[in-house]
């Protein structure tokens, strides 16, 4: 048992007290947010907002710039979330779940496209470009890009990215040592599962005739 616990979190010895309860309590909040946005509750924003602003913080601290841009972003994003979805497309109703049209998909593509290439640049002017993680991190980065940005526009292909870099990242962040973040991940991935699930069935039920 000694030995199980060491292996996944004896990389924790060197960690401030400070960074390892702020780690776990971006944790709690950023399981909230993914699950009040499984239950398509407002509160995925302000629960997402004080995560992502913590991680910024551990983030920026452990050197990690892709991840620290994620959820930078992460932080913008739900700023322009909150505003979409209290936005009354009518007087009665607020945004509701929709698919994505034709030029979503191409703003996807370009901001797939352009994160890769954006990440890319700030590695090498940082020099963090001197290991696979650099690589994989770009990747993850760009997949969660597009998704925050549907998410915020309440899309149900919202899920489709993050359940595919969510399971990317559980390996990744055990990888890099931060065993708190891979668990979190990894509940990450049957929540946004779940959530495509409930998404589907609320937009079935709303496009079918009254």
């Amino acid at each position: 048992m000694n030995q199980l616990f060491e292996f996944l979190f004896g990389q924790y010895n060197t960690y401030d007290t400070l960074d390892i309860a702020l780690e776990i309590i971006a944790v709690l909040y950023g399981f909230l947010s993914v699950w009040f946005s499984k239950e398509n509750k407002i509160w995925v924003f302000p629960t997402g907002m004080i995560s992502t602003a913590i991680f910024v913080y551990l983030l920026f601290k452990w050197s990690l710039l892709g991840d620290m841009m994620i959820n930078g972003y992460y932080f913008a994003m739900s700023v322009y979330g909150w505003y979409i979805w209290t936005r009354k497309v009518d007087p009665t109703h607020f945004t509701p779940i929709t698919t994505t049209t034709r030029k979503e998909k191409n703003y996807s593509i370009i901001i797939f496209v352009a994160t890769l290439l954006f990440v890319f640049v700030v590695y090498k002017v940082y020099d963090k470009w001197n290991d696979w993680t650099a690589y994989v991190d770009t990747v993850t980065t760009a997949i969660f890009f597009v998704g925050m940005w549907l998410m915020a526009k309440r899309k149900i292909e919202n899920w489709i990215y993050w359940i595919v870099g969510d399971i990317i990242s559980v390996p990744l962040y055990f990888y890099k040592g931060f065993t708190f973040t891979s668990f979190q991940y990894l509940i990450f991935t049957f929540i946004a599962i779940f959530g495509y699930l409930a998404w589907k069935k609320h937009l079935n039920n709303s496009l079918q005739p009254a």
